[in-house]
Parts: structure tokens; C-alpha cells; sequence
């Protein structure tokens, strides 16, 4: 389905059954976390993995014996750092370069739907996508209340799409 040419204006909305559905905007977000999750899941177990143990035993006159403290090692916080630019790097990719010029993530891409604005059916721009995905720092903050909104919105927005003036469509 594509954006209707009625609708390219300020024409009237379209059917509620016409936008992309809360629980697949759901999957696609799943979707576009898996790298990050993985990503993520190398690093701590390299931290975990390569924990150091430092012993020292007590010599005062109150000879209070053996002490002994684990920490992260240097290769377990570098890969740590690593991991989460990478992550974030790709975060950026799929959200800003790749959505902003297409509509879709790879995950909205799996899922079949795009982003676009409002007025024009078009995809919204590098910039433009990673202000919408700062702007879910609102959905999150009202107890993740605005990711809910699409399951009784007309246009089944989140509040960071009503910011933005965004929809989300099937493809």
C-alpha cells in the first residue's frame, strides 16, 4: 500500500486500519535492537570473562588474613567503550542515514511499513529521523505512556509522531 495522492496534502486522514499497527511497530523495534543486544551481550561477557582478582594478605598486628578484590581488566572496560560506539554507530545508521532516506529500518523493513511525514508521504530526512528518535525520549518519560498511543490513536501516532508529524504506513 502505497501513500494515497489525496493524502499528499491537507486532505482528510485516512482509516485507522490504513496505519501500521501497534504490535507491528513493536516487532520492527525488536528487530532493529537484535545488533545492538548482541553487540552489547560481547562486551559484558568480554568484561565478565576477563575479570581480574588482586589478593593481599593482611601483615598488620591485627592479622586479619587474606584479601582479595575482582575487578574489570583494561581489555574487559575497552571492549566495553568498543561495543557501545559501535552500537551506537549503528543505532545512527539505521535510524538516521537509513530510515531518513528510505522511511524504513531494517526492522520496519522486515516488517513491511515506513516512516514519513505527514504532508508529503515522504521519507523525513537524516536529521529529521534522529530528532523523531530523541523525541521517544518523551514517550518513554510519561511511564512509557506515548508508546502506547498508537493502540487507541486514530493515526495510530506515538507522541514523538504527533511532534514530528509523522505516520507510519504499510508498504
Amino acid at each position: 500500500m502505497g501513500y494515497p495522492p489525496s493524502h499528499a496534502g491537507a486532505g482528510p486522514a485516512l482509516p485507522k486500519e490504513a496505519y501500521t499497527p501497534w504490535l507491528t511497530r513493536v516487532l520492527a523495534w525488536l528487530i532493529d535492537y537484535i545488533p545492538v543486544a548482541i553487540l552489547m551481550g560481547i562486551g559484558y561477557g568480554l568484561l565478565i570473562g576477563t575479570e581480574e582478582t588482586a589478593c593481599l594478605t593482611d601483615t598488620s598486628e591485627y592479622d586479619l588474613g587474606e584479601f582479595c578484590a575482582t575487578g574489570a581488566s583494561t581489555l574487559g572496560q575497552l571492549s566495553i567503550i568498543v561495543c557501545w560506539l559501535l552500537s551506537l554507530a549503528y543505532i545512527v545508521w539505521n535510524y538516521g542515514y537509513r530510515q531518513g532516506t528510505t522511511g524504513s529500518s531494517i526492522g520496519k523493513s522486515i516488517m513491511k511499513f515506513k516512516v514519513v511525514g505527514e504532508k508529503t508521504g515522504q521519507p523525513i530526512g537524516f536529521g529529521m529521523s534522529i530528532v523523531r528518535q530523541l523525541a521517544h525520549i518523551i514517550d518513554g518519560a510519561i511511564c512509557y505512556i506515548g508508546y502506547l498511543f498508537p493502540l487507541w490513536d486514530p493515526k495510530r501516532q506515538t507522541i514523538a509522531d504527533k511532534i514530528m508529524s509523522t505516520i507510519c504506513l504499510p508498504i
